[in-house]
């Protein structure tokens, strides 16, 4: 064969191909999804404008209760008879599947769920678009990886394309995209899968160009750090962030308990939720949406105390309420929103302490969300990643580090989880132990066992058996094909260190022995294969 053939039946030629595929793919979704979002939003509220914020000051209040009650009653009967499992899907299923399911996904329930989130959206859901995206990204490449055929590293490597495409197009920020995935989808910055990944996410970043524009997703003004003396002030806005995103979380978590306590039919629990968000909304429409209106307000040093205070509460109210009573979409762009109006209200007051030394709120707005959106996504590096793509900054992007380091080392020590690992885990899914489990399965004493002469060698022949010979009534066997988590289940239960093996064509006879020590050793190995 000549090299040219080989090169191009090399994987990485293959998956250079593929990826190509998916940015293009899941950047076309991502367009397909926004528009989608605006055709809902001109029928429910009269303009598909991302000010929706200002469109909705000018409605009547019958208006503004309307539309995300109806819209919710819609949502319901769409998930509740339609959507498979009756529930909908986001950022937690794609890195379950990552993790769990070779990267595979459930192509229907994905693209259905996805459909939700734009109507969701789009009737003033207080939900963000970019996890919807990174949805519809993992599904198309779970679907190509099926249609394939192809096996598990390969499937996980395209599943981060997808997602990465999908977060680039989002945000014109194809280096967050590629960080983003690997981070949160994929779980490693293995090389094998960096060079597919950054592929779709230039891909994916070029289409959302073409048709979109060169714009960054926020306006952010001219600002810089006044001075190194602030470093205290930004530790400081990384623990009240902290504190911020846990309160977020917690409260989507306990609405959704509470939720699901209401003596009414499942079907109208977004209905239910859409009257409420309308009811926050006649004080502050801000909330509506994806709200990056607002959020561009809060950079910009537009919004007073007193309202950026008013609106952290009122945003996180109104997420709790949007996620908790079934309105799909994803926890980005509120985790964004909350943490601009946080920092911009830290540095009003800073500014006001500390006035010759303190930068300007903008400053402290972006870095507010950085943190914020870090320690909620549990997404540090992609997240200090996109900020920096957005301000290109250095002086700010050092703040924001400091920031998002303090925040995410705090909720991690004291919840111990991003939202999408709680979401999981209130499934009954452990993604660490759920892996473990899955490789301990998949390892059996076939291939962890050796001759007895070798374990002798290594252990001395206490309780080893001869390979070849007979085993007594009563000995403590397993079989060439009994996994390796049961038998180190058997090897607790009894106390020992060594057990026999048989083949089941011949059960008497004993074709190796397997130990504890060669059992963790192989499973350690292919662990870190795995992780790779």
């Amino acid at each position: 064969m000549s090299p040219i053939a080989k090169l191009v039946r090399s994987e990485p030629v293959l998956l250079s191909v593929l990826a190509v595929v998916l940015g293009i793919t899941a950047a076309y979704g991502s367009i397909v999804f926004r528009l989608l979002i605006v055709v809902v939003q001109k029928f429910a509220y009269g303009s598909g404008s991302d000010r929706l914020f200002s469109v909705a000051s000018d409605l009547a209040w019958w208006h503004i209760l309307l539309a995300p009650t109806l819209g919710g009653l819609v949502i319901g009967l769409i998930v509740y008879f339609i959507l498979p499992e009756r529930r909908n899907r986001g950022v937690a299923d794609v890195i379950e599947a990552g993790a769990l399911y070779h990267g595979r996904m459930p192509f229907m329930a994905g693209l259905g769920a996805t459909a939700v989130a734009a109507v969701s959206i789009g009737v003033g859901a207080s939900t963000g678009r970019e996890g919807p995206v990174v949805l519809l990204g993992a599904t198309l490449a779970g679907r190509l990886s099926k249609a394939l055929s192809l096996g598990r590293s390969t499937a996980l490597t395209l599943l981060g394309c997808g997602v990465a495409s999908a977060v680039a197009a989002s945000f014109n920020a194809p280096i967050a995209g590629v960080f983003f995935a690997l981070e949160v989808v994929v779980g490693s910055y293995a090389l094998a899968a960096f060079a597919p990944v950054v592929i779709a996410s230039v891909t994916g970043t070029i289409i959302a160009r073409i048709h979109i524009g060169d714009f960054p997703a926020f306006i952010v003004p001219d600002f810089g750090i006044v001075s190194y003396l602030e470093f205290p002030a930004f530790i400081l806005l990384g623990l009240v962030s902290a504190a911020v995103a846990g309160v977020f979380m917690a409260s989507t978590m306990l609405t959704e308990d509470m939720v699901k306590r209401i003596p009414a039919p499942a079907w109208t629990r977004p209905m239910i939720g859409g009257l409420a968000v309308g009811v926050i909304a006649l004080l502050f429409p801000q909330v509506l949406g994806v709200g990056y209106e607002a959020t561009n307000l809060a950079l910009t040093t537009s919004l007073p105390l007193w309202l950026l205070i008013g609106l952290v509460i009122a945003k996180t109210a109104a997420t709790a309420i949007s996620i908790g009573c079934g309105f799909a979409g994803g926890v980005f762009s509120p985790s964004l929103f909350i943490g601009a109006m946080v920092g911009g209200a830290f540095g009003i007051i800073a500014g006001s302490v500390f006035p010759d030394y303190a930068s300007s709120p903008s400053a402290y707005s972006i870095i507010g969300m950085g943190a914020v959106a870090a320690a909620v996504l549990g997404a540090p590096i992609s997240t200090i990643l996109i900020v920096f793509e957005i301000t290109g900054d250095y002086g700010v992007t050092i703040a924001v580090m400091i920031a998002v380091a303090v925040a995410t080392v705090v909720i991690q020590k004291i919840p111990g989880k991003s939202f999408f690992h709680w979401q999981l885990e209130r499934r009954g899914v452990n993604i660490n132990r759920d892996r473990l489990h899955d490789l301990l399965q998949s390892i059996t004493a076939r291939e962890t066992m050796i001759d007895a002469a070798r374990l002798r060698e290594r252990h001395g022949g206490e309780g080893i058996m001869e390979t070849g010979t007979e085993v007594s009534p009563g000995a403590l066997v397993v079989g060439v094909d009994d996994n390796v988590e049961s038998i180190l289940m058997i090897m607790e239960r009894h106390g020992v260190e060594h057990i026999a093996v048989i083949d089941h064509g011949e059960p008497r006879r004993v074709v190796g022995m397997v130990s504890r020590a060669d059992i963790l050793a192989i499973h350690n190995r292919a662990l870190v294969a795995n992780h790779d």
